[in-house]
């Protein structure tokens, strides 16, 4: 299986009507569907499809034709997401329209089209799963765990301030195993906590 790296878009143009497609990290899925529609406020449709683990290890998907006709759209879309065997992801293609009726062929044809050309200029990485630990070290030792993390290239970072600093991190198990081995001495970061399917 596979995901993406950093979201990216495409801009398809056909009979007028423009569709910009943007392929998002589902993390981040909700947040830019929101800005998008703002920033695309005179636009006729926002179709979206998603693929997703949830914490059962179960594949979840949805899709919507935001307006457009039943099946033309959203399915379409999810079936390029299927077809590349991509996990975590989510696609919205905004359409404009252009004043000329492309049909119900033309649609599934421009939906699918445009997801697979916004792929084509896509970063795509292995799926590796993450998982998510949590620990407390103190305010002393933070600049410390800052750097390991820097150093084993741990960026899924949050920290919370209280008695002490409270670490939020996720990473694949291997990282956080040699991040541990290297902050015995300071934090202790379980083993596992819980994986990052559920978001």
């Amino acid at each position: 299986m596979y995901t993406l790296a950093k979201e990216t878009a495409y801009t398809h143009e056909i009979k007028r009507s423009k569709f910009i497609t943007h392929i998002i990290p589902f993390e981040r899925f909700k947040e830019r569907l929101e800005e998008l529609q703002s920033l695309h406020s005179k636009a006729r449709h926002f179709v979206t499809a998603s693929r997703y683990y949830n914490i059962y290890d179960q594949i979840v998907e949805s899709f919507s034709d935001d307006g457009e006709p039943k099946g033309t759209a959203g399915k379409p879309s999810l079936h390029v997401l299927q077809g590349h065997d991509l996990i975590n992801v989510a696609a919205v293609t905004i359409r404009y329209f252009g004043g000329i009726k492309l049909g119900t062929g033309g649609l599934v044809r421009a939906y699918g089209d445009a997801l697979n050309f916004a792929l084509e200029n896509a970063e795509i990485v292995a799926y590796v799963k993450e998982e998510r630990v949590s620990f407390d070290v103190d305010y002393e030792d933070m600049r410390v765990v800052e750097y390991k993390l820097e150093k084993f290239g741990i960026h899924k970072v949050r920290k919370e301030f209280d008695a002490r600093v409270h670490f939020v991190i996720e990473a694949p198990k291997e990282l956080l195993l040699a991040l541990s081995s290297s902050l015995d001495r300071v934090a202790h970061i379980p083993h596992r906590q819980e994986d990052t399917k559920s978001e």
